[in-house]
């Protein structure tokens, strides 16, 4: 595999999250030629862009560290670790995973850049086994076939589960109850988007 770590680090743009400046994320921008770079086969970047979901779920942590600190919290899907690095920054232990070893090394090296320590792991967080006190889900039902995957491996958890998703067509809302309503950026949208928190329906947040 071609050394995406040091064409992140040599291409990418690392600057402020937009809607989380506490963070800083390696981003790319129309000349970082990452597309070309990874290949047709690769799986989209998306962890290279700011996506609302995390966004709001960054934010959320960020704004609510009660409900991670001091847990162990799963970071499913975390692409470019922004919801795994404010869990860290709030005092969680967390573990990071997602499917794209690309988002891996990201992930990794965003949470160096914020000197912050996260286990990042690649794998499907969707058939492993959950060793966790808090799941985080930031804008992982942006597809029909995966959010049914999605809700119906979280309703199997025991713990609790926070989302974060700009209310996309596919979110099961008849399954979740909504935290909180922010504004925050989208990629590829010039105007922030509405986005919110949700927890599973019957795991209403605690906050302790």
């Amino acid at each position: 595999m071609a050394d995406i770590a040091a064409y992140i680090k040599t291409h990418l743009v690392l600057a402020p999250a937009k809607a989380v400046p506490e963070i800083l994320l390696y981003q790319a921008h129309p000349k970082s030629g990452l597309t070309s770079f990874l290949g047709e086969d690769a799986p989209p970047p998306y962890w290279a862009y700011g996506w609302a979901g995390g966004t709001v779920l960054a934010c959320y942590l960020l704004d609510h560290p009660e409900l991670v600190a001091g847990k162990n919290v799963r970071d499913i899907g975390t692409g470019s670790g922004v919801v795994a690095i404010a869990a860290a920054k709030v005092g969680a232990k967390v573990t990071a995973i997602d499917i794209d070893p690309h988002a891996v090394a990201a992930a990794r090296l965003n949470a160096q850049a914020n000197n912050v320590q996260i286990e990042v792991e690649q794998g499907d967080a969707l058939a492993l086994a959950v060793d966790a006190d808090v799941i985080t889900v930031g804008d992982l039902f942006y597809d029909e076939a995966l959010a049914k995957r999605n809700l119906a491996f979280l309703q199997t958890c025991r713990v609790q589960v926070l989302i974060g998703d700009p209310n996309r067509k596919s979110l099961p809302r008849e399954a979740l109850v909504k935290l909180a309503d922010y504004s925050v950026p989208d990629f590829g949208q010039s105007a922030p988007a509405p986005a919110a928190i949700y927890t599973l329906a019957g795991k209403a947040a605690e906050r302790r």
